[in-house]
């Protein structure tokens, strides 16, 4: 077999993502019939028709699909490449990092804490679902996602998945509402509570608490952002089930307090990264750092 003509991929890979071989004709500057030439080369050296057509679009065959995921491999890989080696030696350094749009920024600042203020780094936040975040992790568009639970594992997947830190959750709420010394029990059973969505771990071990309490308390608000629990909290609508670190500022101005703690129920942090031939340098500084923190 000849060995793999990387222009001719490189045109089937413009013409798979646009669908269009005039639109990718127009973009590349060719003609027509030369793109159409190279992805025939193409299909030939491959032994199988990689589009079929569908009106004026093209879609793809089962082998255009293969073939295009080995090509975005390979010239995602080859843009990383490029990137790292052209940078290599310079003083300046980027840091693209994504994070699951209801973790604590409190967290997060805390985890970039090391990088934070260097002139020679630049630091670039994105934020979203887990879905969203991972893919751009494969696509190579960030260096490292922070969620707070693992990702599934397909089987096919070059995610590594790094645990930060488990932090404690208590109740938090203003300061009048735990003048009173009483019980975890009665104390739920008095005020309103503001508690995670379902799905979420922290609202599965609270379920799990009052359960185990045998007790049905008022539920006044559940809320999928730590950042909206917290503004809730503040308030003053109810107390809320929170790590403290989501509050930490409220909790040091005396505007919140750190009631009862809730043993049985943490929030734990991820990082996952790619498996990748040439890893962003910072990473190592993160996380090597995390871990000395964790021992």
């Amino acid at each position: 077999m000849p060995p793999l003509n990387y222009n001719h991929l490189r045109y089937f890979w413009a013409v798979a993502h646009d669908g269009n071989l005039t639109r990718t004709a127009t973009r590349l500057n060719v003609t027509q019939s030369a793109l159409s030439v190279q992805i025939r080369k193409l299909e030939a050296s491959l032994g199988n028709a990689l589009f079929e057509r569908s009106g004026r679009q093209l879609r793809l065959t089962e082998a255009g699909r293969i073939a295009l995921d080995h090509a975005d491999a390979i010239f995602n890989t080859g843009e990383e490449l490029l990137g790292t080696l052209r940078d290599a030696g310079t003083a300046h350094k980027t840091l693209r990092l994504g994070a699951l749009a209801t973790l604590s920024r409190n967290f997060q600042m805390e985890f970039l804490q090391p990088l934070l203020g260097r002139p020679d780094v630049e630091l670039v936040l994105r934020s979203g679902n887990t879905a969203e975040l991972i893919a751009s992790l494969r696509s190579l568009s960030l260096d490292i996602v922070l969620i707070n639970q693992p990702p599934v594992h397909d089987g096919h997947s070059h995610l590594v998945v790094h645990r930060l830190a488990e932090r404690a959750v208590s109740l938090i709420g203003a300061p009048a509402r735990f003048r009173r010394d009483c019980g975890l029990a009665e104390r739920l059973m008095a005020h309103p509570v503001i508690v995670p969505t379902s799905g979420t771990s922290v609202r599965a071990g609270f379920d799990a608490l009052i359960y185990q309490l045998d007790i049905r308390p008022h539920v006044i608000a559940e809320a999928d952002d730590m950042a909206t629990m917290r503004l809730l909290a503040r308030e003053d609508i109810g107390i809320a089930v929170l790590p403290p670190i989501v509050v930490k500022d409220e909790i040091a101005a005396g505007t919140l307090v750190e009631g009862d703690a809730l043993p049985s129920i943490v929030q734990t942090f991820y990082a996952v990264v790619m498996e990748r031939l040439f890893p962003n340098p910072l990473l190592k500084e993160l996380l090597v750092k995390q871990r000395m923190e964790g021992t």
